[in-house]
């Protein structure tokens, strides 16, 4: 079953709440590309693009895309004012340079202890795993945006990832359509679960350990 508009729309919305100003940002495809059109008019930030665009705006209207104008993921963008255009052999530099404060990434699975798999599915044909590897590395932040559960309803955050691994012990948050966890000096910590879901839903469909912040929060879906 496919990721709905509505819970793209949420997860990206509470993925923006993350992003500070003045920083360089990195957003993996699919959901992570919609953050900017969460963010308020000038908020003072820089998008960066695996292709080699610096400030990308929120996604053009139906009708103004401009051809030549898109994301590491093939998506129609707009630049902000100032923005500007390098080559991939730059901006992988500045990825591995450790110039990307955050990156948003969606994944396939994480693990209690930060693990990134968000690569490959085994058996099925894919295009490769694109700069995450590098973002996952080297970014200073690193927040994973992803549905709890896969198509099977298997959870998605394991002990151990069952996928190739990205990265290990990369993953500083996760955004899911359940809950959001951080993890806290090596440990994966609970700190809000979105309506209508309990604790008991969360631990029932999250195979990894965790605790919870005793101000953790409901949140409104």
């Amino acid at each position: 079953m496919g990721v709905g508009n509505g819970l793209k729309e949420r997860l990206a919305r509470r993925a923006a709440q993350e992003v500070e100003e003045n920083t360089v940002v990195n957003l993996g495809i699919g959901i992570p590309s919609l953050v900017p059109d969460y963010l308020p008019g000038g908020f003072p930030v820089l998008f960066q693009s695996e292709n080699g665009i610096i400030g990308i705006g929120e996604a053009p209207g139906k009708g103004r895309e401009d051809p030549a104008l898109c994301n590491a993921g093939g998506y129609p963008v707009t630049m902000v004012k100032g923005g500007a255009f390098t080559d991939s052999a730059v901006a992988f530099a500045m990825i591995r340079r450790g110039l990307i404060d955050l990156t948003i990434l969606g994944s396939l699975q994480v693990s209690g202890k930060g693990d990134l798999a968000n690569w490959i599915i085994p058996g099925k044909k894919v295009p490769g795993m694109g700069g995450a590897t590098e973002l996952a590395a080297c970014a200073r932040r690193v927040i994973v945006v992803m549905t709890h559960t896969d198509k099977f309803g298997g959870p998605k955050i394991l002990g151990e990832c069952t996928l190739p691994l990205t990265a290990r012990e990369c993953v500083s948050m996760i955004i899911t359509d359940q809950a959001v966890f951080r993890f806290e000096n090596g440990e994966m910590v609970l700190k809000e679960i979105f309506k209508p879901f309990t604790i008991e839903d969360i631990r029932s469909s999250t195979e990894a350990e965790f605790s919870v912040d005793p101000h953790m929060l409901f949140v409104e879906g």
